[in-house]
């Protein structure tokens, strides 16, 4: 089975749940596993809250800006990219693992450790960041899709 949808939302705070729940909708009716549903909904959440927070071009509006949510599940796999339009990822290393109290700098780790492959880098042209991830799908014994 293959499913991809896209979509691009404006960088608010409302529009990281909304994302959060049409991937598990779409992983709840393809059979996923719930584990590996919620794993990946997380890794999104936290994709989103980077673009929302940093994902923008001040000069230009800022919060107005949109970013784009793109999930893939083909086969045994889903992948997962977030592209915003803010000033590219100046980091090349992998992030550090913060402190257990610390409020900012949690997200880009958590997504390494909830997904099997993670690409962050600069996206080509106009400037911005693409956070893609992977990881392998187990499934559900029932799924809805099969049944319907």
């Amino acid at each position: 089975m293959s499913i991809w949808w896209s979509l691009h939302l404006r960088r608010e705070a409302a529009s990281v749940p909304l994302a959060r729940r049409l991937l598990l909708g779409t992983m709840e009716t393809a059979g996923v596993d719930p584990d590996v549903s919620y794993d990946l909904s997380v890794a999104l959440g936290e994709a989103c809250a980077n673009a929302v927070e940093h994902g923008g071009d001040a000069t230009r509006g800022g919060s107005s800006e949109a970013y784009r949510v793109t999930a893939y599940l083909d086969g045994e796999k889903c992948r997962i990219e977030v592209a915003d339009s803010g000033p590219g990822f100046a980091r090349a290393h992998a992030p550090r693992r913060p402190r257990v109290d610390a409020e900012h700098g949690r997200g880009l780790f958590l997504i390494r450790e909830l997904a099997d492959h993670v690409h962050i880098g600069d996206k080509p042209g106009r400037g911005g960041t693409v956070v893609s991830f992977d990881k392998m799908l187990k499934w559900k014994k029932d799924p809805s899709l099969l049944t319907a």
